[in-house]
């Protein structure tokens, strides 16, 4: 049986999936709490602590996703899209790399798109962020080795 999740329950899932993954994989990874927040997910290493965002979806499309602006910050996005309640979602894993060649992708198709400093985009009509399909980073699938080898 497919459950359609509320947006704040779907945020938590894509949060508490992704942290567990890691987890999983060896990495410690700690939830950041609030409503106002930048990043969702810390990993913690030795020298240095990674950004992690977090987004999950259920419907064709991960809408209005923000940028990455520094190296270690990470994108994982879950899709639950016909998913039952036991199957395992789909994770795509982003680096800074990755978002930019989206960004690239994206100018070719619309050339008067604005990229700011975090690498978000605005387009012509004021619409903010970029709406993603599973197909546009298919090649990020399951990458989870971009972020655990920084950490192990």
């Amino acid at each position: 049986m497919k459950t359609k999740l509320s947006r704040e329950f779907m945020g938590l899932f894509g949060e508490y999936a992704v942290a567990s993954e890691l987890c999983r994989r060896g990495v410690y990874a700690q939830l950041t709490l609030g409503h106002h927040k930048q990043t969702d997910i810390l990993v913690e290493t030795e020298t240095q602590v990674l950004r992690v965002s977090a987004k999950a979806k259920q419907g064709n499309e991960w809408p209005s996703v923000s940028g990455l602006s520094r190296p270690d910050d990470y994108l994982v996005l879950t899709d639950l899209r016909d998913k039952s309640e036991g199957d395992r979602p789909e994770f795509y894993i982003l680096n800074r790399d990755d978002w930019r060649l989206l960004i690239d992708s994206e100018r070719k198709k619309h050339p008067g798109i604005i990229v700011d400093k975090q690498n978000c985009i605005t387009y012509q009509d004021g619409w903010k962020g970029l709406n993603i399909k599973p197909k546009m980073v298919a090649n990020c699938k399951e990458q989870w080795n971009k972020i655990v080898a920084r950490v192990l």
